[in-house]
């Protein structure tokens, strides 16, 4: 029976360890009105946005760009394809707003496996600018959206980033992805933080145009197959931090299909466990599966009801949860506690499928989390 109350108190340990990143991110995120003013003198900056294809939200993303409350910047968009049914969109925008500069750059350059940073090369060569973001072209981009990235920024920082907020869902997998975007993967990463631990995450990133030429340019993004994780890589070899936004920017998501979700969380689980090997192995257990798997086996033993057991447990955890959403002003519905638990059923499944198989696909492109990189032997 010792060995029954040592999985016990082991569960407990790993469920405090989730209320506690709870506790965490709530405290880190501090809602507040988007209208954080611009700093005085304000620095341009240059924003690079990759493109591919249209979604359900494209249209208000894209021209969220246009209308930030910053007085100095430039848009540049990104494209691989002449032919990609986003261009003539992208055209509209900027001939609706001839007051903001803006341009539309087509072409490829293949620096290496990873597509979006392909895209991404001619953005960055092209800025003016010394402040460059990154930003993906489904983030919504709210009017303070500059502001908010500067004022992450001290002279430790050598990036600044924002991981997506998942809004908008529209039916029950587009709920459960955030469900794992907002209260499981903002979270970790807000929880982490706090323990001095900052992961690049590729949705909006801020950076220092010196900072990235000195590693190489951003030629050196094609280090990883992750672009984010090559960047956040640079970042701690220059003694750097890594940085989060007070308030993170919203993913609109629309429809979801589980098999896309289950596609897309494996795919980046895979580039995880290439690039951050030490913090991958030990994935499972930032979930609540297995803590509530430990419980259950510990009540089993000692006679009671697992289920009843486990589920005192869980009302306490997804309680937390909700509470957690509704302080930030995630998304948060009746149904939030049955995507949470979703969620938590197939993270083992996910992680294992990672951890076992390298092939993927990413922009439509075949892939292997064993292709060399440049440099690579």
């Amino acid at each position: 029976m010792i060995f029954f109350a040592f999985l016990g108190f082991l569960g407990v340990v790993l469920f405090t360890l989730q209320l506690a990143s709870i506790l965490a991110a709530t405290w880190r995120c501090k809602p507040r009105p988007r209208d954080l003013p611009a700093p005085h003198p304000a620095p341009p900056v240059s924003i690079v946005r990759p493109l591919s294809g249209v979604e359900t939200f494209s249209e208000d993303t894209l021209r969220s760009t246009f209308e930030l409350n910053y007085p100095d910047y430039e848009i540049i968009f990104c494209v691989q394809r002449a032919n990609d049914p986003v261009v003539p969109l992208v055209e509209r925008l900027i001939a609706e707003h001839p007051r903001i500069p803006a341009r539309l750059l087509i072409g490829d350059d293949p620096i290496g496996a990873n597509p979006k940073l392909n895209n991404c090369v001619k953005g960055w060569n092209a800025a003016r600018h010394d402040w460059i973001v990154l930003t993906d072209a489904n983030v919504l981009l709210p009017k303070d959206y500059i502001q908010t990235l500067l004022k992450a920024w001290d002279r430790e920082t050598g990036m600044v980033i924002s991981m997506p907020i998942g809004s908008r869902p529209q039916g029950f997998w587009a709920e459960v992805e955030c469900a794992i975007l907002n209260n499981f993967e903002a979270r970790w990463m807000f929880a982490g933080e706090l323990l001095g631990i900052g992961f690049a995450q590729g949705k909006n990133m801020l950076w220092r145009r010196e900072i990235l030429e000195k590693a190489g340019g951003i030629a050196a993004l094609s280090a990883e197959l992750a672009e984010d994780a090559a960047g956040g890589k640079i970042v701690n070899a220059a003694g750097l931090n890594i940085r989060f936004v007070d308030m993170p920017f919203e993913q609109p998501l629309g429809a979801r299909k589980a098999l896309d979700i289950w596609s897309r969380q494996v795919r980046w689980a895979r580039l995880r466990r290439v690039t951050f090997p030490g913090y991958f192995a030990p994935e499972p257990i930032a979930g609540a599966f297995v803590p509530f798997l430990l419980i259950g086996i510990y009540g089993f033993a000692y006679g009671l009801n697992p289920i009843p057991f486990v589920g005192a447990f869980a009302v306490i955890m997804y309680a937390a949860e909700m509470l957690l959403a509704w302080h930030a002003g995630w998304f948060l519905n009746w149904a939030s506690p049955i995507a949470y638990l979703v969620r938590d059923l197939a993270f083992p499944g996910m992680w294992l499928t990672a951890l076992l198989f390298d092939d993927f696909t990413w922009h439509g492109k075949s892939m292997s989390v064993k292709e060399p990189v440049p440099g690579s032997s």
